[in-house]
């Protein structure tokens, strides 16, 4: 019972890392229906902002941390605006394929920028918050797990508190559900798209702290497997669904962490795909999403 306590606090930890960087696809999914295949570089850009902005702070300090956190959500924030602004904004209205290779194109533009001007050797991320190790009932806890955990129910409560009881929030669910009905009722659909890619890769520049506190080795390829493994949880959980994504993202990283710790850790990625398939097999609509008819 202690291992299997111990395997579920990691995969908890690291499904909560999934979960945030899948609420950004979940979210620009949801309000202009395509998959912004550069958000998990800009998961990247997050853990290389808290990289260079621990060099001036006070390392291993609470307020240290967080303000590290802070930059790093507000870097990704402008750079989420930013790519929808140059590279998304417009091809508004144009085929959904000219948007996807367009976001593989500003992947890939993210990830070689990002070996030319970091460098492609991996860093070690310093240590932005107190670490403490400790035992709890044969348990070992570390304290960056829990708060890993702490920071991603407090973020996704406050990302379902803007989305249902702010004026902003109600804007992107009425552009979501009807952009052209959103914008004669005189809600701005550009400023409204642009705030749900600023808030997505705001999740996601976390997300790059928070792993990079619990695996403290960054490099501009990063991004590429967790947000694979992302994409995946909004899908298990339902794309466009926010609770979804964000139990997507818990359970693929529960599931990882099971099988990493048994025999079958050579599979556990096509363990976890598998269980995908199954689950979609019988839920092609994802755990919490809803089958809806399109008119074609």
């Amino acid at each position: 019972m202690e291992a299997f306590f111990q395997q579920l606090l990691n995969g908890l930890s690291l499904g909560a890392i999934y979960a945030l960087i899948a609420l950004g696809y979940t979210m620009v999914y949801g309000v202009l229906r395509f998959i912004n295949f550069a958000h998990a570089d800009v998961f990247m850009s997050g853990a290389f902002i808290g990289y260079y902005a621990a060099q001036r702070l006070p390392p291993g300090t609470v307020w240290g941390g967080l303000a590290v956190l802070g930059a790093a959500m507000l870097g990704c924030a402008l750079i989420g605006m930013l790519i929808e602004r140059l590279a998304y904004r417009p091809l508004r209205g144009a085929p959904t394929l000219n948007v996807l290779i367009t976001a593989i194109g500003v992947s890939l533009l993210m990830e070689y920028s990002g070996q030319l001007f970091f460098g492609a050797t991996p860093r070690t991320f310093p240590a932005v918050f107190p670490t403490k190790q400790f035992s709890l009932g044969g348990l070992a806890i570390s304290s960056n797990q829990l708060l890993v955990i702490a920071a991603a129910l407090a973020l996704v409560a406050a990302l379902q508190l803007i989305i249902h009881r702010t004026r902003i929030g109600t804007a992107m669910r009425a552009v979501a559900q009807n952009p052209r009905a959103a914008q004669l009722m005189g809600v701005n659909n550009s400023r409204v798209i642009a705030f749900t890619f600023g808030l997505g890769s705001a999740l996601a520049g976390a997300g790059g702290i928070l792993y990079a506190l619990n695996y403290p080795s960054i490099d501009p390829l990063m991004g590429v497997s967790p947000g694979l493994k992302a994409f995946t949880a909004a899908i298990l959980g339902g794309i466009g669904n926010i609770p979804g994504a964000a139990l997507g993202g818990l359970l693929l990283g529960t599931v990882e962490t099971f099988v990493s710790g048994s025999a079958l850790s050579t599979y556990k990625d096509a363990i976890a795909f598998t269980i995908l398939l199954t689950i979609l097999f019988f839920r092609p609509a994802g755990l919490l999403g809803r089958a809806t008819a399109e008119k074609v």
